[in-house]
């Protein structure tokens, strides 16, 4: 698997997983019915944001990731960062190489640590590379996600420095 910055020309192959992924409405605070237009906008964060896209050797996008700043001005320093993992290639590895990725990414570009601000309490596996990754649960906000099948669950505020 490579990592490497996204392109316009990846968007396509971003698409339908993301689709899936945020139609779904178990994992992502997005509106479920996002449209392409505005999701791609969303996604494919200008600078000093960045996108980029983990593929196999024949170029099959299996997930991307966008790192920016988590706060303008004085709060730049602190990085936040979203996943994406097509789920057919679940269990590959690709969340935590997208994450160690990113890291290095946000350490390069000077920031000083990296906060998740909503990661839903639901999403176990996420949580769980979140932590084997070195963040730290530093709030939890009750009942703030509606989850299509577990009526309304915490939100939990995730932390590392760097």
């Amino acid at each position: 698997m490579q990592i490497r910055p996204a392109t316009p020309d990846d968007w396509p192959l971003i698409w339908p997983f993301l689709r899936t992924i945020v139609a779904a409405g178990e994992t992502y605070t997005w509106p479920r019915d996002v449209d392409e237009e505005r999701a791609r906008a969303m996604w494919l964060v200008p600078p000093p944001g960045r996108t980029v896209v983990a593929v196999d050797p024949d170029g099959t996008v299996l997930g991307s990731a966008k790192l920016l700043p988590n706060q303008l001005g004085p709060g730049d320093h602190v990085a936040n960062a979203s996943f994406m993992v097509d789920p057919a290639a679940g269990g590959r590895g690709v969340g935590r190489a997208l994450g160690e990725h990113v890291l290095g990414l946000a350490r390069a570009e000077g920031y000083r640590a990296m906060q998740f601000n909503a990661v839903v309490a639901t999403n176990t596996r996420a949580v769980a590379l979140w932590r084997s990754l070195g963040f730290e649960v530093v709030g939890q906000v009750p009942e703030a996600f509606q989850h299509p099948t577990e009526d309304y669950v915490d939100l939990l505020v995730m932390h590392r420095r760097l």
